[in-house]
């Protein structure tokens, strides 16, 4: 099957499984979908939707919240992963949005990327979720399933975003995106994965790298049992 048959045919799959994907993180703007899409990483979801309706009901704006101090941040965002250095860069972030750009999340990807603690990825999902612009944020999920799947040969998170938009129309990209994270978690996690009944890895894994996982995961088991 070809790589452009199997793209079209996984999608299908997607839009049975997720017809209306929603966004997983609560949010109701551009700068309080930033702030939360930086406090994801390292940290579930679940984790940052329990933190950020009171941060955001603190300051939710960015000049409220460069007027908190990283104590005060670091309060609200503590059971968060890298939380102290998360809460440096939402202070500095929303300063720096005040200084460059009056107030506003830019419409605009270097100037995102320019922020503190805000990388490709993050900036990505603000763009196509916040703006519209389309752009396809590869997050560990997506980056692990590409490869799974033969859509990309997974040897860098910049090569798997290149071959999934060559793959797709740019329409489909905001779509996919998260039908491809909810997936993921549901049915194609990276640790107890049976692709056997996987409803895409039972046809379009890659043989080869589902063999190389499960001797990566036998591998740690043998070394953690040793």
């Amino acid at each position: 099957m070809k790589r452009s048959e199997k793209a079209l045919k996984i999608q299908a799959v997607l839009d049975r499984l997720y017809p209306q994907p929603a966004v997983p993180l609560l949010h109701g703007d551009p700068f309080t979908l930033l702030v939360a899409v930086l406090l994801s990483a390292q940290t579930t979801d679940a984790r940052v939707n329990l933190v950020t309706p009171a941060l955001f009901q603190r300051a939710p704006t960015p000049a409220a919240m460069a007027e908190l101090s990283e104590a005060e941040i670091l309060g609200f965002i503590r059971s968060c992963g890298l939380a102290p250095a998360k809460a440096k860069n939402i202070r500095r972030l929303s300063q720096l949005l005040l200084e460059r750009h009056g107030g506003h999340v830019p419409k605009d990807m270097a100037a995102l990327e320019d922020l503190p603690g805000v990388g490709h990825k993050t900036a990505s999902v603000v763009m196509i979720q916040a703006f519209g612009v389309p752009a396809f944020p590869v997050d560990t999920h997506i980056h692990r399933l590409a490869a799974r799947w033969g859509l990309s040969d997974g040897t860098t998170v910049e090569k798997t975003e290149a071959d999934l938009k060559a793959l797709w129309p740019q329409d489909a990209w905001a779509k996919l995106h998260l039908q491809i994270i909810y997936f993921g978690r549901e049915h194609c996690p990276a640790r107890g994965h049976d692709p056997e009944v996987c409803p895409i890895c039972a046809w379009a894994g890659v043989k080869t790298r589902l063999a190389a996982e499960a001797r990566a995961r036998a591998a740690a088991r043998l070394s953690a049992s040793g």
